[in-house]
């Protein structure tokens, strides 16, 4: 293999190796396999393009094309034309729609996310562009040393996002992949400054082996150090590269790390969970069963999304606020201790609501909201394996408490009714389902009646926005997820003068024994807190299938209050949706509370993984494919055929003593010799000057230097080759001891000098010369025809044989039975 062609298979490995620490970004990681699939066809085509006397900058521009290509039929193949084999115009607008929904998804999912079409094809377009930078760097300008910069681009991007689900690992194969493509260059580097480290890599074991052996030891302990020194150096938490995210934030009324978005997370955790624990809890509560912990609270809406309305915290104690709007009464309490787990990264602190105190092993570590009794983390990772005890009240109204709650104070009034703008449908059908309802919250308990009757669907694959227009089309469609049932609920409770907010945490835990309960990824969830006064925020729960319904909302304990004419009900979609109890892996306790999971497919394209390119995608890439096979064919036998006749030196080739069979060290071999003269005559024939096998070896090595106008060193050459040829057909003792590979590569000098630029891109793509391959094929074709004839032949006589001589014998016998 040479080292241009090592160079492209290693700059190749390299990237695929480095991209490796991007298969933590998604749930699936099969769209690694469309990746590689990427680089390989991009390290092909680069190898290609640069066998071609074109400038070497038209080289990524033709990878970059083709990646363009690629890209346009693995995501975009269903607008493609001809039987959707060809992209066209569509495919490129399609393309843009799918890329668009990526960057979409890339702000709205939390790490891992959804294998989403438009994020697969985010992260195969970045390896193919890392793949082109690395194989242009790195080989087509010979610069491997280079090529480490996209490599860390591309390892860094990977690590950073992927957080505690990166590894050494990554970093690992992504070094040995770079440190493989600094070797080959060096190793070509080296092999150029001359004979003596060759000859002493053949003597006193010096020389190139002895440097490539100490090259190599640098990198292993290089690559060694830089894993081994960062465990014994001490670390540091703020540096140029620090977030911002600590105390100090919080010191000065920022928010610290609470530029992390909960609702942000909950939607990209909600459509795919995976299923595995985040967290224990041990309740004293009666009620531990169906306690749900409350991470916080977003209090304002803009018409777009819920959040928080105010980012001052202040340095957290151990001691929460006051429950808003609680009054003077004798509330028990309970206390819950929460054990995390190593699966929990980023996120506010679940507590019982209203919690009274926490008792936490480092209150540095964490910021309080006062306005929302939040506990936000201060520093990175802060909930990562923490474990506390937290006090809760149990606050426990009823239904006719509740019906008979005062009107809510001016502050609570003003500061949670603000609506802005929104499709009238809201608001009207707030009014349609809630006219017959005679007090506040049995207004409420009519919108959760409604939202939880048979009418709506849980879905958590439909669009994650919760702004107006997805608060219309969810009324339209009777489709959504607990983010659309708790936004749409807590906008019409303020329509009808109600103050709400929008809760986030985790549903009631699954029990394991002992008032120990635990909380999967998939029990995320999002409800509205309405606020009563006397008794402050409450939960109530619209979703259905989901989470569990609280005593004060029990519809025996409150009289039916649903509309007599209900709002004519809106086309719903047609789709199948699985029910959570269809889950075979459901017991009753997740049946009952809705948290099964939905592992179905959707129509979106929010697919488990990536399959591989569709069929047609494969046909298309299999015809550009073989295409591209039968265009290189001629060039690739070409360079084997002179190859072989020419060698490398050594044993086998003409520019040093004969191989196997030749007449002693002192000289070529006679099929050397001839082979020798055979590439004389093609070169010529691939420049223009076909050969003429009436002349004798002396007579054409004149023709081809008049023909070819050789300069005085090509024709010397051409004739020596000449000579040694005539020697080996006509002299009855024939000996060549002079090496002629050399004599050939001159005499094919000349001639390429002579042809141009045209007439050498000819030579190289389409050699006349290469006709012989199709005579040769055509010769073995019918060699094997004419066998297999003979064959068949053969076979058919060892049947009919016996048949035949029985005939004959009758005809010989005659009627009578004698011989005729």
């Amino acid at each position: 293999m040479t080292t241009r062609a090592k160079l492209t298979v290693y700059s190749a490995l390299a990237t695929a190796l480095a991209a490796l620490c991007l298969t933590p970004l998604l749930t699936s990681r099969g769209w690694i396999v469309h990746a590689y699939l990427v680089v390989a066809v991009l390290a092909l085509v680069g190898a290609g393009l640069r066998r071609t006397p074109f400038y070497r900058w038209t080289v990524p521009l033709g990878q970059l094309l083709v990646l363009f290509v690629l890209l346009l039929l693995g995501f975009a193949s269903s607008s493609a034309v001809f039987g959707g084999v060809v992209p066209g115009t569509e495919s490129v607008r399609t393309l843009g729609r799918v890329l668009g929904q990526g960057f979409t998804d890339v702000r709205d999912y939390a790490i891992p996310a959804p294998p989403n079409p438009g994020l697969r094809m985010i992260l195969v377009g970045s390896v193919g562009l890392i793949a082109v930078a690395v194989d242009t760097v790195a080989v087509t300008y010979r610069r491997s040393a280079l090529a480490g910069l996209p490599l860390l681009a591309l390892y860094s991007v990977g690590n950073g996002l992927a957080g505690d689900q990166s590894s050494w690992l990554w970093f690992a194969t992504a070094a040995a992949g770079y440190l493989l493509l600094l070797f080959a260059e060096g190793q070509d580097r080296v092999s150029r400054w001359g004979r003596i480290f060759r000859g002493a890599e053949r003597g006193e074991g010096g020389g190139l082996a002895a440097l490539g052996q100490g090259g190599r030891q640098v990198g292993v302990v290089a690559l060694v150090l830089a894993l081994l020194l960062p465990a014994f150096l001490p670390r540091w938490g703020s540096g140029l590269l620090h977030s911002g995210s600590g105390t100090a934030a919080g010191r000065h009324g920022g928010a610290g790390a609470s530029s992390l978005d909960p609702l942000v997370a909950l939607t990209g955790a909600l459509p795919n969970p995976r299923h595995i624990e985040l967290f224990t809890y041990w309740s004293e509560s009666k009620s531990a069963g169906s306690t749900y912990l409350r991470t916080g609270a977003l209090d304002v809406f803009d018409g777009e999304t819920w959040k928080r309305g105010s980012s001052n915290t202040v340095p957290f104690t151990g001691a929460l606020p006051a429950p808003e709007g609680l009054g003077p009464v004798d509330v028990p309490e309970a206390k819950t201790e929460v054990m995390i787990g190593n699966r929990l990264d980023d996120a506010w602190l679940p507590l019982p609501y209203p919690a009274r105190t926490v008792n936490l092993r480092d209150n540095s570590a964490w910021q309080l909201d006062p306005a929302t009794a939040s506990v936000l983390p201060a520093k990175d990772k802060a909930i990562k394996g923490l474990k506390y005890t937290a006090t809760g009240l149990e606050v426990q109204p009823t239904a006719t408490s509740l019906r008979s709650a005062p009107k809510p104070a001016e502050r609570i009034s003003r500061q949670y009714l603000n609506v802005p703008e929104l499709p009238p449908v809201v608001k009207q059908t707030a009014l349609d389902i809630t006219k017959n309802a005679p007090t506040q919250y049995d207004k409420m308990d009519a919108l959760r009646a409604w939202f939880t009757g048979p009418e709506f669907t849980y879905d958590a694959t439909t669009r994650t926005d919760s702004g107006g227009d997805a608060m219309a089309d969810f009324l339209a469609r009777r489709r959504g997820f607990c983010v659309h049932f708790a936004s749409t609920m807590a906008v019409m409770a303020r329509y009808l003068g109600v103050p709400s907010r929008v809760a986030l945490g985790f549903t009631p835990g699954d029990t394991k024994g002992g008032n120990v309960y635990s909380v999967t990824d998939a029990m995320y969830h999002a409800w509205p807190e309405l606020y009563f006064e006397g008794y402050g925020w409450l939960r109530f729960e619209p979703t259905p299938t989901r989470g569990v319904q609280p005593d004060y909302s029990d519809p025996v304990s409150a009289p039916a209050t649903q509309p007599t004419t209900a709002p004519a009900p809106q086309p719903q979609a047609t789709a199948p949706v699985d029910t959570p109890s269809a889950n075979p892996d459901c017991d009753a306790k997740l049946r009952r509370t809705g948290d099964c999971g939905d592992r179905r497919d959707t129509a979106a394209g929010t697919d488990q993984g990536f399959a591989l390119p569709s069929g047609k995608t494969l046909a298309a890439l299999a015809v550009a494919l073989l295409g591209l096979v039968l265009l290189l064919t001629p060039m690739v036998w070409r360079a084997l055929l002179r190859r072989r006749r020419l060698g490398t030196g050594g044993r086998r080739g003409l520019g040093g003593p004969g191989g196997p069979g030749g007449p002693g060290p002192d000289g070529l071999t006679d099929a050397q010799v001839l082979a020798a003269w055979d590439e004389l005559i093609d070169s010529a024939w691939d420049l223009g000057i076909p050969p003429d096998e009436s002349r004798t070896p002396r007579a054409a090595a004149r023709r081809i230097v008049e023909t070819g106008e050789l300069d005085e060193a090509s024709a010397a050459a051409a004739g020596r080759v000449a000579l040694a040829t005539e020697r080996v057909l006509y002299a009855r003792s024939a000996q060549v001891g002079e090496p002629l590979a050399a004599d050939v590569r001159t005499a094919r000098a000349g001639l390429r000098a002579r042809v141009g630029r045209r007439g050498r891109i000819r030579a190289l793509l389409l050699p006349p010369s290469s006709a012989q391959l199709r005579w040769r094929i055509s010769d073995a074709v019918l060699t094997v025809r004419l066998r297999t004839g003979a064959l068949v032949a053969r076979a058919a006589g060892a049947v009919t044989g016996p048949v035949r001589r029985v005939l004959t014998r009758r005809r010989r016998r005659g009627p009578g039975g004698g011989e005729s």
